[in-house]
Formats: C-alpha cells, sequence, structure tokens
C-alpha cells in the first residue's frame, strides 16, 4: 500500500501540470508567498475571505460564528474540489476533513495543523479508498519546544511548591521551610518523540536523571540516561520523581495511566501530562491527588475538552490546568509552513514525506 500511495505520489507535476494547493486553514498572506515561492509548479489557491477571522494568532479554525454566503461556499466547494493538496483541514475538524475529501477527486495529500491530526483522521469516517488515494501528514515536531517548557513550568512549580507560596502570600505568612530541587532527581519521559526530546534536552540542563519510554525501545538523543519500550513501563513508575506524559491517543495507549499506574509511582511525585487526555483515567488521577499519593498534576489536555465545569480538577490546589493551548506560539504558522515546504519539495521529487499517518493506528 505505502509503494503504491508513493507512486501516486505527484500524478499532475509527473505529467507536467500544475499542482493545485489549496490553504484551506487561517494563513499569514507572507507564508502564504513562502508556500508559494518553493516550486515554479505550483498553483496555490488562496481567498482569505472564503477563511475565517481568526481569534488569536495561529488559530487554525477561527470564529464559531463564521458563515459563507452562498455565493462564497459554491467558492469554497471548487477552490477545495480543484485541489491536489490541502495546507490544513478545512475547519480545523475531521468533519470538515471527510466532506472535502469527497468533493476533491483529485486530492492526494493534506497536511494537518496539530501533531495529533491522526484523530482528526480518525473522526473523519474516511473509507479504505480514500485512505488508500490521500496521504495525511501532521505537525508533529513544529511543538516540542513550547511543550517542554509548559511540562518544565509544571515540575518547577509544584517542585518549588507554587501553591504554598501563592497561599502564603495571600496571608501575609513568612515562615522558612526547605525546598526540593530538580538536580538529581529521576524523570520519566512517557512518549519519548519530538517532545520527549526536547524535554530531556532541558531536564539535563538542570541535572536531573532522564528516563525515557517509547515503542521501539531505541533513541539517539544523548539526553537519555535510559531508554525502554513501553512494555517496561511498570517497572520504571516507581524509579521517577516525575513522570511527563507525551503520549498519543491510540488502542494502546487509552487509560494507560490507571489506578494501578498512580499506585505504582512514587509517594509524592509529580505528573504532568502534554499528550492526549484520553491516556489518562481522570478519576483514578483525582483520587492520587487528593489521597497526596501524587504531590501535584500539570496538565494541558483532557478526556472532554473543554474541561467540564464539573471537574473536580478545577478545585484542587496541587493542580495546573492549561486548556489545551501549551503548544499554541506566535511563530507556529512559520514553523508548519516550513515543515510543509519540505514536504512539498519531497512531494514533488515522488519521495516518502514526512509525518505520514499511519491509516491503520491514526497515528
Amino acid at each position: 500500500m505505502a509503494e503504491r500511495a508513493d507512486r501516486e505520489t505527484a500524478p499532475a507535476a509527473a505529467a507536467g501540470g500544475k499542482v493545485v494547493v489549496a490553504i484551506a486553514t487561517p494563513l499569514e498572506a507572507d507564508l502564504v508567498a513562502t508556500i508559494r515561492a518553493v516550486d515554479p509548479r505550483l498553483e496555490v489557491l488562496y481567498e482569505p475571505e472564503l477563511l475565517p477571522p481568526i481569534r488569536f494568532p495561529g488559530d487554525h479554525q477561527g470564529l464559531d460564528a463564521f458563515r459563507r454566503t452562498a455565493e462564497q461556499d459554491g467558492r469554497w466547494r471548487a477552490l477545495l474540489g480543484s485541489a491536489e493538496i490541502f495546507f490544513g483541514l478545512p475547519g480545523d475538524s475531521g468533519a470538515g476533513l471527510g466532506e472535502a475529501v469527497r468533493i476533491a477527486p483529485n486530492l492526494r495529500w493534506v497536511q494537518g495543523m496539530a501533531a495529533g491530526t491522526g484523530e482528526q483522521v480518525r473522526v473523519a469516517k474516511l473509507t479504505a479508498v480514500d485512505l488508500e488515494r490521500v496521504t495525511i501528514t501532521t505537525a508533529s515536531g513544529v511543538h516540542g519546544a513550547q511543550l517542554a517548557e509548559f511540562a518544565f513550568l509544571g515540575l518547577l512549580a509544584l517542585t518549588k511548591d507554587l501553591p504554598r507560596l501563592l497561599r502564603d502570600k495571600s496571608e501575609r505568612r513568612w515562615a522558612h521551610y526547605p525546598v526540593p530541587e530538580l538536580r538529581g532527581q529521576t524523570l520519566l519521559v512517557v512518549g519519548l518523540g519530538s517532545i520527549g526530546e526536547a524535554l530531556a534536552r532541558r531536564a539535563k540542563a538542570f541535572g536531573m536523571r532522564v528516563i525515557g519510554v517509547n515503542r521501539s525501545g531505541a533513541t539517539e538523543s544523548p539526553d537519555v540516561d535510559e531508554i525502554h519500550a513501553v512494555g517496561s513501563l511498570e517497572d520504571l513508575l516507581p524509579r521517577a520523581d516525575a513522570v511527563v506524559v507525551a503520549l498519543p491517543s491510540t488502542d494502546e495507549t487509552r487509560r494507560i495511566f490507571d489506578e494501578r499506574a498512580f499506585g505504582l509511582m512514587r509517594d509524592g511525585a509529580i505528573f504532568v501530562n502534554v499528550g492526549r487526555g484520553a491516556v489518562v483515567d481522570e478519576d483514578a488521577l483525582v483520587v492520587a491527588l487528593r489521597s497526596g499519593r501524587l504531590h501535584g498534576a500539570a496538565l494541558d489536555v483532557f478526556a472532554t475538552e473543554p474541561l467540564p465545569v464539573e471537574s473536580p480538577l478545577w478545585n484542587l490546589p496541587n493542580v495546573l490546568i492549561s486548556p489545551h493551548t501549551a503548544a499554541f506560539s506566535i511563530r507556529e504558522n512559520a514553523r508548519i509552513v516550513d515543515l510543509f515546504c519540505e514536504n512539498l519539495l519531497r512531494y514533488l521529487a515522488g519521495q516518502e514525506l514526512v509525518n505520514r499517518v499511519d491509516p491503520r493506528r491514526f497515528y
């Protein structure tokens, strides 16, 4: 299947025609110009008035209230229908992707804007024929630095007991006490991909010992002291002072952090999740936090998003909550365009694309 997809990578370019790229997500005009400059064989379709106004820099969804007129909708469907490549998922959603694939018979490749684009593909309900015809790539690797910084915000805030500092400040309490340090502690990174490697670099700068876990049990990172396969996780959890999760959501990882996993962790350990909320049993996490089994947690992702107002996580003083925004950056679009342009050159040359979604695993 992969070989067949590679042979079909660039049918228009191979035939000497134009390769039509549709900008299907809000994007700055100067970055569209960057894409156009990649190769003269590209025809880049960009009609900003057909795209929703953005809520903030790097917003790929746009205002919920945006609606196209009937005339604009016809132009939009014609634009998508003529494209061989999409930059972004229409509507930044699985539903938008599914509809667009059905009206774009020439479509061969879609560049997603998230590392977790596979989850959007899962809900798009594409047929086996669609998945054979259309290659989908993620933005994996683009968000590593931002997510590593958020993870360290959590590690530092909880190690230095920021909740106590804030409480003492509000009560004007002045009292000396010893403070733990990250230096010499063991960090377990579960999901040692690009995010995990960015985290490992920062951990070594703080003098931490880094243990990594991934599917292969191998890494080339010089900042990882030990690397193990996922099957070793239960043996590694008791050794860690802090656990950072950067796992995707797959059939194998769903609720991998359950009551048993939290029970294996050291008393007073710190838990950080910058991967996917589905990998955590949140009821078990709340129990571990309330009991003191865990010192605290820093969470950017949740099983249900937005996090329901009735979730007890909102009220726990030892929990830092980020509304799945830790990966956002004013530089995000530029970085995704750089990745896309690299892949465009590969596409035009008939080479394997970076970050392809496995249509069986959606990862």
